[in-house]
């Protein structure tokens, strides 16, 4: 009978994954940007610093432009070897070829500078731009999908090279027997048979093969301003009521260990 693999600097993988469920990012240098609680362990020399610090100003103008989860990120700069998990869902790198990746934002883990990060106007959603890999979670294994489509949102962990969904609902299954009983008694609520997110032209649809979404943590909630659609009363999971803007991250502008 074997033991457990035993892993050391040397033989842990250079950005690729240990096993399904943790990932190996090798810095050399270099710097990622990675989300809040999602490092466990790591060799080497590593600093976090918190989005707002001044020393990243000239990254962050070109890599990080969400202030809605400026307080949910942080900037992992040095030499070694850092491992990243979240909560044993399988954990995957993709790599972006000057492309766009909209992903939902709880799913995204980490990426590297070269790719820019946006808010999309999907609420719930992160829009990355450019060359370079990214690191993500989903509950199960990705599916890639060719549109047109229709996707239970539930389902869905982001599109590529593709214009965003829009809404489709199916007018038969809401009218027919089951939509009835769940208009008469609330018992059912929405489902991907009622409703889906339907893709059209040209790109890629990732799906995660099951209909539980991974447990959200309250980030980048969508405050209510004209143009934004999805907002639920400004400040809504946060403190102080306003989002909070990178340059106003005064608890967050030190030095933190994860």
């Amino acid at each position: 009978m074997t033991g457990p693999v035993i892993f050391d600097p040397h033989t842990l993988p250079s950005d690729d994954n240990v096993n399904p469920y943790t990932f190996c990012v090798e810095l050399k240098g270099s710097q990622w940007f990675l989300q809040k609680g999602k490092m466990i362990a790591y060799y080497g020399r590593i600093d976090f610093n918190g989005i707002g610090h001044g020393r990243f100003e000239r990254l962050l103008r070109t890599s990080f432009h969400s202030p809605l989860h400026a307080s949910d990120w942080v900037v992992a700069e040095g030499q070694g070897k850092m491992l990243l998990a979240d909560r044993a869902f399988d954990v995957n790198s993709f790599d972006l070829d000057n492309g766009n990746l909209t992903i939902r934002s709880g799913n995204l883990l980490a990426y590297e500078p070269t790719l820019a990060l946006k808010q999309s106007i999907v609420p719930g959603f992160l829009t990355l731009i450019g060359t370079g890999k990214f690191v993500a979670a989903s509950n199960g294994p990705v599916v890639f999908m060719e549109p047109p489509i229709r996707v239970d949102p539930q389902a869905l962990v982001g599109w590529a090279d593709c214009p965003s969904p829009c809404h489709h609902y199916d007018h038969g299954y809401m009218t027919g027997v089951m939509g009835g009983i769940r208009s008469l008694t609330g018992v059912g609520g929405t489902s991907g048979e009622e409703h889906q997110f339907e893709f059209v032209g040209a790109g890629t649809v990732l799906l995660q093969s099951t209909e539980l979404l991974m447990a959200e943590q309250a980030t980048g909630t969508v405050p209510t301003e004209p143009g934004v659609p999805g907002g639920h009363g400004a400040g809504q999971g946060q403190s102080g009521g306003a989002p909070r803007l990178p340059g106003q991250l005064g608890d967050l502008q030190r030095r933190f260990g994860l």
